[in-house]
């Protein structure tokens, strides 16, 4: 199950502010093959309703949805927020990587799955 902690809560709290609050708005966190090291994380807001394989997570009101085949390598996975000078936002701290591409974007697990490809951040 995927985590997220305060400091990305109130980040992501200002960003869905009312508009969560009226729609079924989530916060839709997947990974897919790519990146310099196999996988590359994606995370964006969803206007939909969860599909009926999503983990839905709820953090204080705040809806996480994480689809089956990511679930299994986001298992224990933190979302986080750090405020820096170069390269802050919204990090995934995942303990299921072996590997991290120092763009903090890829990764790759134990299994080797993923295709690693060039890195574009």
């Amino acid at each position: 199950m995927i985590s997220v902690s305060d400091t990305a809560l109130g980040q992501l709290q200002t960003l869905f502010s009312e508009q969560a609050a009226e729609q079924q708005v989530g916060l839709r966190v997947y990974i897919q093959s790519g990146g310099c090291s196999g996988f590359s994380y994606g995370m964006g807001i969803d206007e939909n309703p969860p599909k009926s394989d999503d983990q839905v997570v709820d953090v204080n009101g705040l809806r996480v949805y994480v689809d089956a085949y990511s679930a299994q390598y986001l298992d224990g996975a933190e979302i986080d927020y750090v405020d820096a000078i170069m390269g802050g936002g919204f990090t995934i701290n995942n303990p299921n990587a072996v590997k991290t591409c120092g763009c903090g974007h890829s990764f790759q697990t134990a299994d080797s799955a993923g295709e690693a490809k060039a890195c574009s951040h």
